[in-house]
Formats: structure tokens, sequence, C-alpha cells
């Protein structure tokens, strides 16, 4: 069988998702255009030997429509024999991206394939594609005659079943800031960080090559004081049993971002002289509960632990993304996870949620870690909008 191998995974940092965020004067499809054209110079490749572009997006309106991963593929100057798609898998689009070029070269139809993907939600803001629309029909409502909730209401939900305290989601929000902060402080994200230069208001180019997302300085004691950012009088009429625990402090912040993997096979990328850095071992994909919506995580480790034939143990480390505190300490609780592997570079409460982007994000950082520590198997997972998860789990080389 074809073995599908990561050579580079690059990203830039990541930009508050509001006007005046570090990325929001640069259009998304420019944002993606350059992690892409830094994938080929990092490489020695010319566009011609990409067989596709996979890149996961999430609000495909406005300028993130009419698939951006082909915009981009022609903005970032590839050869015009170049094909590209746009994936949403809602948060999970750029891990599914990932896993779609992976399938690819094991099934034989792919050589080199550049999977990833863009969320600009200073310029897109989450909800843009809704326009005063449900994406709900009628047949949907028939299966499900309750409402089905916003994320923070089924994080809410996760954090009442699993008995999590306020305390608990707040002293986890805080240590994924001081683990990216120390992450970053050590240099561990400088392989994968590229340089974005964005247009400043002045008109002069301002570098953008921090997380923007990252305060070093947040404490759980500090975060006790925010507000529930949830809890609506409709929403505590329909829910009365939960507490409200879930603040901004304990929710990713909204973010822009882009990022990119390199992927092949391995007999492609000794060919060519680039260094296989991983493979990709397993994979897995389920629907969960729509309500809580957020609990995927669970049952798709499960399942990727059973097809890969690996125990929880041999794993070395996991980036449970970090939608919201109550996410992967659920995971962590049903998986009895070690505290010190999960996210140990901090996760997305610091290092930002650009949906589409998301996926490749954690895929670079979990390989960053692994080549650091020399552990061997890394295990990813996401929870999606509509109650799905993906998973994956790669092997340094």
């Amino acid at each position: 069988m074809t073995t599908a191998v990561i050579v580079d995974v690059v990203r830039t940092a990541s930009g508050r998702g509001k006007p005046g965020g570090a990325l929001s004067g640069i259009h998304p499809v420019d944002l993606l255009a350059g992690v892409l054209s830094s994938v080929l110079e990092r490489n020695g490749l010319d566009s011609k030997q990409v067989d596709d572009v996979l890149i996961g997006c999430v609000s495909q309106v406005g300028e993130q429509s009419t698939n951006i991963a082909r915009n981009a593929v022609l903005s970032a100057g590839f050869d015009a024999s170049v094909p590209a798609a746009t994936i949403d898998r809602q948060c999970g689009s750029s891990q599914q991206a990932a896993t779609f070029a992976a399938q690819g070269v094991i099934a034989g139809q792919y050589d080199i394939v550049i999977a990833g993907g863009v969320e600009s939600m200073s310029r897109v803001p989450l909800g843009s594609a809704l326009a005063g629309q449900s994406p709900f029909g009628s047949e949907l409502r028939r299966h499900f005659p309750e409402d089905l909730v916003n994320q923070g209401v089924s994080a809410e939900l996760i954090a009442h079943k699993w008995g999590l305290t306020r305390a608990q989601l707040d002293e986890f929000s805080s240590e994924s800031h001081r683990r990216a902060a120390a992450a970053a402080e050590s240099g561990a994200f400088a392989r994968e960080l590229i340089p974005v230069r964005v247009p400043g208001a002045d008109g002069n180019e301002v570098i953008v090559d921090r997380d923007e997302t990252v305060r070093a300085s947040t404490t759980a004691e500090g975060l006790a004081g925010l507000s529930p950012a949830f809890a609506n009088d409709e929403m505590r009429a329909r829910f009365p049993e939960l507490e409200w625990h879930i603040t901004p402090g304990s929710s990713s912040p909204l973010t822009d971002g882009a990022s990119a993997a390199l992927i092949m096979s391995e007999a492609k990328a000794v060919e060519l002289g680039l260094t296989p850095r991983a493979r990709f071992h397993s994979f897995s994909v389920v629907g969960d509960d729509p309500l809580m919506m957020l609990t995927g995580p669970i049952p798709a480790t499960h399942k990727i632990l059973e097809r890969s034939g690996l125990t929880f143990g041999d794993l070395d480390a996991y980036e449970v993304n970090e939608a919201f505190a109550s996410v992967p300490l659920a995971w962590a609780h049903e998986l009895d996870a070690d505290p010190a592997k999960l996210n140990p570079s901090g996760g997305a409460i610091a290092l930002g949620h650009a949906l589409g982007s998301s996926g490749t994000r954690l895929l670079g950082t979990l390989l960053s870690y692994l080549e650091a520590t020399g552990g061997r198997y890394g295990l990813q997972t996401m929870c999606e909008g509509g109650g799905m998860a993906n998973a994956t789990i790669i092997e340094r080389l």
C-alpha cells in the first residue's frame, strides 16, 4: 500500500477576527495564496508538480465564495493546470482536506497534494452565509422537533453532563494561554509560522509573525470575573438545569488565519530528495448527537483506536480542538487522558480558531511537538458543527 507522508506544514499567525485585527487588512484569498506560495518555495517545487489543492473554509460567502481554493491557487501564481476544491466539514474542514489528500495518495490517485484551510472572521463574520435564512428544512425539523442550539449552548450542555465547574473551565483556559506563550517563547512554532505582510493604515506594510490571540498574562482568577456568554432568557427557560459557566475566556476567539500541509507519497518524496516528517497512520470520521454537537471527538477517538490497532497508551500527544474548554475536558474524562499530553503547546482558546484553517493548524502544532519531544504517535481530533468529528493519527518518521 502506498504510504502518505507529511513533508511540510505551514501557517500564518493568528489574528483577532474583528476589525482592526492583525490580519484584518488582507483579503482571505491573498492570505491563503501566501501560504500556498510558501509551501512551494520552502520545498523547491514547481506548481505543475501538484496534482490537487484541497482547502477547508466554513463561511463560503462574500470574499470567501466561488471556490476560494481555486482563486488562491491562481492568485499564488500556480500554473492554470493545477485544480483546487473547497471543502466544508465545519470546524474540521481542513482536517478533512488533509484526510482526503492522504487517502488520494494512498489510493494511488495523487503523488503530491497541498491540503489546507483559511478563514477571515474579521472580513466574513461567523454566520454571514445565513443572510437571515434558516439552514434547516422542514424534514430536519421533523426529525429534530426541538430547535437545535448554537455551539455555545452545546458547550454548556457538555459542562453540565460531565459536571465541569466554572473553576475547572477557567483553570484549563488559563493553562492554554500559559502553554501557548511558553511554546512561542521557546521557538516551538518557528518552523511552522510564516510571516504575512499586511497593508497598514498609514500605507506602509506591517509584518505579522506572532499569534495575536495569545495572552500570556491570563489567569484563572482574571477569567473568573467574566460573565456567561450564552445565557439569554430563552435558553435559561429551555434549560433550567444549566448553571451557565461558558464565558468568552473559556471559548475560542474569533480568528483570522490560513494554513497548509504538503502531502505526498513516500516514494515521490524520496525521488524529489525531500524528507518525510510523518506518515498518516489512521483516520476516522463520525456523526454524533446534533444537540450536544461537540461530543463527536469521543466516539471518533474510540473508532480510530479500533481501526489503528493502537492503544490509547501508545499515543504521545493529543490535539483536541478547544472550541470551548468543556470539549477537551469532557473528552479527557472519558478517555482517562494524561493532562500533560493534551494540547501541550496550548490550544484554540489561546492560539485561535480560524474555522477552516484550524485542522491543518493543529496538524502542524502536533507534528512540531512530536519532533521536539521524540514522540512517535500523535492524535488529532476536532468537534464539528452539526454533531460530527474527525480523528487522525500520525506517526513521526
